[in-house]
C-alpha cells in the first residue's frame, strides 16, 4: 500500500484580510513566552518590522487588539497577550485539529493504485 497523505493549510481572513494563522498563532505564543515583541521575533528569526505588522494587521481585523504593549524605560517596555489574542489562539488550534481530523479519517477514503 502507499504512503497517502493529504496536506492542507487554514487561516481565518476579515474583507479579505489574514487575521490568524498558523505563523501568526507562532508569534503571539512567543510574545506570550518572553513577554516581548522583538524577542518573539527574534526567537522566530524574523524581523522586528514584520512581526510589528503582523500585530498591527491582526489588531485592525478585529475590535479587540490581541497584544498590549508598554514603552520601554528603566525596565524596558514589554507585550502581553490579551484575552481576546489567547481566545483567537484557542479557537484556532480547535478548528486546526478538527480539520486534521477530518483529513485523516478522509486518507482511508482514497483509493490508489
Amino acid at each position: 500500500m502507499k504512503n497517502v497523505k493529504i496536506k492542507s493549510r487554514i487561516w481565518i481572513e476579515v474583507d479579505n484580510n489574514v487575521l490568524i494563522g498558523e505563523g501568526r498563532v507562532r508569534l503571539l505564543k512567543a510574545i506570550e513566552n518572553t513577554g516581548s515583541l522583538s524577542k518573539a521575533a527574534k526567537k522566530l528569526n524574523m524581523s522586528y518590522k514584520k512581526a510589528w505588522d503582523l500585530i498591527y494587521s491582526m489588531n485592525n481585523a478585529t475590535s479587540c487588539p490581541v497584544i498590549t504593549t508598554t514603552i520601554g524605560g528603566k525596565n524596558g517596555g514589554g507585550a502581553v497577550l490579551t484575552e481576546h489574542g489567547k481566545t483567537l489562539i484557542d479557537f484556532f488550534e480547535e478548528l486546526n485539529k478538527g480539520c486534521w481530523e477530518y483529513l485523516d479519517r478522509q486518507k482511508g477514503e482514497i483509493r490508489i493504485r
